[in-house]
């Protein structure tokens, strides 16, 4: 397995692409800016797309993908979220007022789109690859993702404030060696960070100590213009455990 970062800003400008990742060339792990620096050929492999939640950073890029490469295809792109998340993307996206509906296009036998329900704990496996949705805590309906190829782990907390049950979930996975967590704010808008269900440099301390594995930490979903001096606040705070940023365009061997 491996995992592309396509996108992991939290916000765009420049260079900048919100949250997508790539594994292998078949799966997108969430759908942000970052999948639109896929070429024509790449986004026509895209067979599965997992969501974390509806917010627009991180599905933005599912509406676009299908409409340009429905045609291109044998089978429709599958959409995978929480019953939630899906009534969220049914209702507000595919309405056919602000896209049409690719469930039933071209028609509802054969259509471009389809969407698969998933629970928290219960893991989906596609050629050997578990990618198992776990436990998020954020404004809507969320989830973060542990991908395993039974060699390695990699566990992204998708969009998240406080969770507790992140940590125990994580000191249960034997073969564990990345993390990536999201730390949107600095601390002088921890106010922010908490009205909006996201981390703060001095939130993401208190979370870290719960735990009690050595794993590679990653830190994503930064704020454009903030990133510099969020993670000097990260590296005040919780410098023991060696945080960096996560960069757009690496990849992770799993």
């Amino acid at each position: 397995m491996k995992l592309r970062v396509l996108g992991c800003s939290g916000g765009i400008g420049g260079d900048l692409r919100t949250t997508a990742f790539l594994l292998d060339d078949d799966v997108l792990i969430d759908a942000g800016t970052g999948v639109g620096n896929l070429s024509l050929l790449e986004l026509s492999k895209i067979d599965h797309v997992f969501v974390t939640h509806s917010h627009l950073d991180h599905v933005a890029c599912i509406p676009l993908l299908v409409d340009t490469v429905g045609y291109l295809r044998k089978r429709p792109v599958t959409v995978h979220a929480t019953d939630d998340t899906l009534d969220i993307l049914r209702a507000h996206i595919f309405n056919w007022q602000v896209w049409p509906d690719f469930t039933a296009i071209p028609t509802a036998l054969s259509p471009y789109l389809r969407f698969e329900s998933h629970e928290v704990g219960a893991a989906v496996v596609l050629d050997g690859r578990s990618i198992t949705p776990i436990s998020a805590n954020h404004v809507v309906p969320a989830v973060g993702y542990h991908l395993d190829s039974g060699r390695r782990s990699l566990v992204y907390s998708g969009d998240t404030t406080g969770n507790p049950l992140l940590w125990d979930y994580l000191n249960g996975i034997e073969n564990l060696r990345y993390l990536i967590i999201e730390t949107a704010f600095p601390d002088k808008e921890r106010d922010l960070a908490v009205a909006s269900m996201h981390l703060c440099p001095s939130m993401l301390a208190d979370e870290l100590e719960g735990l009690k594995r050595r794993v590679e930490i990653l830190i994503t979903h930064l704020k454009p213009g903030e990133a510099e001096l969020t993670m000097r606040e990260i590296d005040t705070r919780v410098g023991r455990f060696r945080p960096r940023m996560l960069v757009q365009g690496e990849s992770f061997d799993l």
